[in-house]
């Protein structure tokens, strides 16, 4: 560590809903934050865009608003960090740094029907050997591939070298360092691991895939470590050090200090995302998961993850509040679920864009099963919370049948680690303890720990894990027998929800 004990570490969470900025100090304790929700646009159904120029204004808004609630000036931040929400996607002009198109977010379900053509014979595992991924509208490629086709003259522009194309990370990068004054545009191993279009082995882009997909090389950014110094902030941070980029997903299995092979880390918000850390090679996955990047510090080895992507959890909740209205705040549906015994019987499956991990099912679509008269709108806010613990139940078996490791502790972050009633549920039903830090952003820490090391204010991964601590763990207290068959009624459930759109329907 070093001498100077004033010093500090921003990191920019640019998230699905919102976008944050926390400073912390040397000892990874929060100093403060700042938030901003930006809007969600639905131009069709299955369709869920952002404005990447509101995100880039919210970002400067939270990155002064925490600056002050501090009370520091930017030249008091030893390095700033970003971690993103990942797949979602920008194409924006070089000269002029304004998007062509509003960002397709993860979510976004349009380009089902271009990854079923690009399959062909091979289907969704056409480049899995490759990337790690199932084909799937998930992911970044096809995305991009959809705004070349989509927007009038738009290829030609990115052909000739015009357009720049990237997850969120590259955005926010780009114009922390300069925008069109220079800006650098560059990724990581993490985020360009979601696009399809990067070799997990080379960990560079695939020719091939590039190819196939038809984006061109011109429009992509230069892919580096996770941890190292990308570039210097100008405006409002000049001077600091952009020092570190992780999808957010990876930066809380940094956070979380899962550095050793075979732990493992649930986030949990507007979806949730499992992962397990295999070490420095790619494990495959015959059982519905996804091999992705863990994180790359500097010039060391890679380290890779399986992860199990759920693309509804907290989402639920706020369908639960806004679009059916029967709770007013999302903390109020704890309450409403601990006025029942049991979900009564319902179950909620949440496909509202399909089924991710380990299904990766975009014809599925949400079902309530099991209604009777008995059930209440208490009985179905315990079915919304429940639907999280049985998603992340079928995650954690697909990763024991891929690897062979089971999963003896989760470690949990994310807004919904604030309920009881469902991490309490989440042990019941894995029949593990799940345990929750102390410091529960460990998205925003695992993107301030990156830069710190990047920049020196920390020695190594020893140091960053003795700062883990425990805040609480809920122990298993359902028996086996209620267990599984409470899980047998879910699977029969989730089997509602498959095959409801046609081909050809998005």
């Amino acid at each position: 560590m070093t001498d100077n004990a004033e010093k500090y570490v921003a990191a920019i969470d640019q998230g699905t809903t919102s976008s944050r900025c926390i400073i912390f100090d040397l000892s990874g304790a929060i100093v403060a934050v700042d938030q901003r929700e930006h809007r969600q646009i639905f131009p069709k159904p299955g369709w869920v865009e952002h404005d990447a120029t509101e995100i880039w204004s919210k970002v400067q808004a939270v990155v002064a608003g925490a600056l002050a609630k501090a009370g520091l000036r930017a030249g008091q931040l030893s390095a700033l960090g970003i971690t993103n929400q990942r797949e979602t996607t920008v194409l924006w002009d070089r000269a002029t740094g304004k998007p062509v198109h509003n960002a397709i977010v993860w979510q976004d379900t349009r380009t089902a029907a271009l990854c079923r053509e690009l399959g062909g014979p091979d289907g969704q595992d056409r480049f899995r050997e490759q990337t790690g991924l199932p084909l799937a509208s998930y992911f970044s490629g096809p995305k991009a591939a959809w705004l070349l086709d989509q927007v009038p003259g738009l290829r030609q522009r990115a052909e000739r070298g015009e357009i720049a194309f990237g997850t969120i990370d590259s955005w926010l990068i780009w114009n922390l360092t300069g925008g069109t004054d220079g800006g650098r545009h560059v990724t990581d191993v993490t985020n360009a691991g979601r696009t399809m279009l990067m070799n997990l082995d080379t960990l560079q882009w695939d020719p091939s895939i590039l190819s196939a997909m038809d984006v061109p090389e011109a429009v992509l950014p230069e892919i580096r470590s996770s941890a190292e110094v990308y570039g210097t902030a100008v405006g409002q941070l000049a001077g600091v050090p952009v020092a570190s980029a992780l999808g957010d997903q990876q930066a809380a299995v940094f956070g979380q200090a899962c550095y050793d092979v075979g732990t493992a880390k649930n986030t949990y918000g507007t979806g949730s995302f499992l992962l397990l850390n295999t070490g420095n090679r790619p494990v495959p996955s015959k059982s519905g998961l996804l091999t992705t990047m863990g994180y790359k510090i500097g010039g060391e080895a890679p380290v890779y993850c399986l992860e199990g992507s759920i693309a509804i959890t907290g989402a639920l909740v706020q369908w639960f509040r806004d679009q059916l209205g029967i709770i007013r705040t999302a903390d109020e549906i704890e309450t409403l679920a601990a006025s029942v015994e049991d979900n009564g019987g319902a179950y909620i499956v949440p496909a509202f864009s399909g089924l991710f991990a380990p299904y990766w099912r975009s014809d599925a679509r949400g079902v309530v099963t099991g209604l009777t008269r008995y059930v209440t709108k208490a009985h179905l806010a315990r079915a919304v919370l429940e639907a999280t613990s049985w998603q992340t139940r079928e995650v954690v078996d697909a990763m024991y049948q891929d690897s062979g490791v089971r999963i003896t502790t989760l470690k949990v972050d994310g807004g919904m680690t604030r309920n009881g009633l469902l991490m309490q549920h989440q042990a019941d039903v894995l029949g593990v303890p799940v345990v929750r830090p102390r410091v529960s952003e460990t998205t925003c820490l695992g993107a301030a720990y990156a830069a710190g090391l990047a920049t020196g204010v920390w020695n190594g991964l020893d140091e960053l894990k003795s700062h883990w601590q425990k805040d609480a763990e809920w122990a298993p207290a359902m028996e086996e027998r209620v267990r599984e068959r409470e899980y047998g009624n879910w699977r029969r459930a989730v089997d509602k929800s498959l095959g409801w759109l046609e081909d050809g329907e998005a």
